[in-house]
């Protein structure tokens, strides 16, 4: 079964979890590229902070194998 997964700052994503997401904090840039870069195959959709997705950057947040949902600022 695939996995929901929430990105970026956790005082913005724990509640996430409450609908069965996993919750994976990111404070800093090099911590949100390094969680992204070791996501598994069986992670459908991650849900993100605008701070995470601009860390990102489009080579990252065009990815296929990951649908990306960026949370309003």
């Amino acid at each position: 079964m695939d996995r929901v997964v929430a990105l970026g700052e956790l005082a913005d994503i724990q509640g996430f979890a409450l609908g069965g997401a996993v919750v994976m904090p990111a404070e800093d840039d090099d911590t949100v590229r390094a969680v992204w870069d070791e996501l598994g195959d069986d992670v459908a959709v991650v849900i993100v902070t605008a701070r995470v997705a601009a860390a990102l950057g489009p080579e990252r947040s065009a990815s296929l194998q990951h649908l990306m949902v960026v949370i309003p600022a």
